[in-house]
């Protein structure tokens, strides 16, 4: 009876305590603490009991973790989250409670001991949660605790409490963390698109993108009832604060308030993937005589470095037309220093015929699919002919640029592109022999060269 007494005065006083306190800036309230309770079961272990469905504890289990979440600035609600160390955590849990203001009763880097019987298991994802019950469609889930509930099964330990570590990581290294820990990144900023934008559009949880150097992103996620949402979004680069959740596989990022936002330092330095050379150029095209489909497009750099393609084209003029009649984007390639990459408008037949794949499939009808009589142009982002095959508006046949049948092979000692055409320098094999070009039609494998300079 007396033990009855006691839990309804406690519960009173916490209701009391909890409903006078108005706004986010009062220190912790004080009050009891526990010390004779031992946790009996670690994340690991609960995390092993977790099933496809929603469970009930039906055990005496206490589990021990640490405070890392803070709703002292409203970016959390109905929520707490746990780890199960200081430093280098392991594992951390999400727990759904109905209490408002909790910050004051669990302040960040508390030791919490947990009664587990009679609370609910689940996960979402990655993220193990605990809390009540309820039933949709007949399905369960992890609901919020009742308030009422919350002084029967959580408990602060009088010691061992501290400030918890932030694991440091970069975005990329977020895949791999387990979820609901404290983690630091640095050298991180809010991408340039949305600066001007604040935290969070009013009432609405809102998404904002995170970037490093590397251009590598992570979503935060802002809740439109923070005291920060109308706060705009710092233009500078720096160290930022979160618990990482887990949207699926999906890494995301928690801020408590905006002291997890130390952003203090220049921004990224623009990265320039867009270059132009003149050390590119096409160094072979292919019609074999035997088989149509074998057919390619080689280029070549003659660098000593490696080049990125992006946004470069190749364009095929067909026959005498002066409008591109299609184009290949480039994008995503690299060509390494003194090395080719070879384009196929077949793949599959392409590797059975050379015995290895092309660096680039394309369809037909492509620039890579000429049937000899065409014209190309390698163009750089800028807009600039790099390299040309070909006079633009001439039909090719009976030209010295036809190469239908056969192969066009770009001489060795050319070392760049031109944007327009010289045939001295290239050797020309057709079915015609037309104006100095060699009456020779080819056979594929044997008489072409794909992947190699020579």
């Amino acid at each position: 009876m007396k033990k009855l007494i006691f839990k309804i005065i406690g519960t009173v006083i916490l209701i009391f305590l909890l409903c006078c306190v108005d706004g986010r800036e009062f220190d912790e309230i004080g009050g009891n603490c526990e010390t004779d309770m031992v946790a009996n079961i670690t994340f690991a272990e609960l995390d092993s009991l977790v099933q496809d469905e929603v469970i009930q504890i039906q055990e005496d289990l206490i589990l021990e973790g640490y405070v890392i979440s803070s709703d002292r600035a409203g970016n959390f609600f109905g929520v707490l989250y746990l780890q199960d160390a200081l430093s280098n955590p392991s594992m951390g849990i999400q727990l759904e409670m109905d209490l408002r203001e909790s910050h004051l009763l669990f302040p960040v880097g508390s030791r919490v001991l947990l009664k587990l019987n009679e609370l609910y298991l689940g996960k979402r994802g990655s993220n193990i949660r605990i809390g009540s019950v309820f039933s949709s469609f007949g399905n369960l889930s992890i609901g919020r605790l009742p308030s009422g509930k919350v002084i029967d099964h959580f408990f602060v330990s009088c010691d061992g409490g501290g400030i918890p570590n932030p694991e440091v990581a970069t975005i990329p290294e977020m895949d791999s963390l387990p979820s609901n820990i404290l983690v630091q990144l640095e050298n991180v900023e809010f991408a340039e698109e949305i600066l001007g934008e604040t935290y969070a559009v009013a009432q609405e949880e809102t998404e904002r993108k995170l970037m490093d150097c590397e251009e590598n992103e992570i979503v935060l996620i802002n809740s439109g009832y923070a005291d920060f949402q109308s706060e705009p979004l710092p233009k500078t680069n720096g160290t930022l604060t979160a618990i990482l959740t887990k949207d699926g596989d999906i890494p995301q990022l928690l801020i408590r308030t905006l002291e997890d936002v130390n952003f203090t330092e220049e921004r990224c330095p623009e990265i320039i993937t867009e270059f132009t050379s003149t050390q590119i150029f096409i160094s072979e095209l292919a019609d074999p005589d035997n088989n149509s489909k074998a057919r390619f497009v080689e280029l070549y750099n003659s660098a000593l470095a490696p080049l990125d393609l992006n946004l470069w084209t190749l364009r095929r003029y067909t026959n005498d037309n002066t409008e591109i009649s299609s184009t290949i984007d480039l994008s995503g390639l690299i060509i390494d220093a003194g090395s080719t990459l070879v384009i196929s408008p077949n793949a599959e037949e392409f590797e059975l015929v050379y015995g290895f794949p092309p660096d680039l499939g394309v369809g037909t009808n492509s620039p890579a699919d000429s049937n000899g009589d065409d014209n190309l142009e390698l163009v750089d982002p800028f807009g600039k002919v790099i390299d040309v095959f070909g006079i633009i508006g001439e039909d090719g046949s009976g030209t010295n640029h036809e190469f239908e049948d056969g192969r066009a092979f770009r001489t060795l000692g050319v070392i760049q592109g031109s944007a327009d055409y010289n045939f001295n320098e290239w050797t020309i094999f057709n079915d015609t022999g037309e104006n100095g070009t060699i009456n020779l039609p080819q056979q594929a494998p044997q008489d072409f060269t794909p992947g190699k300079r020579e």
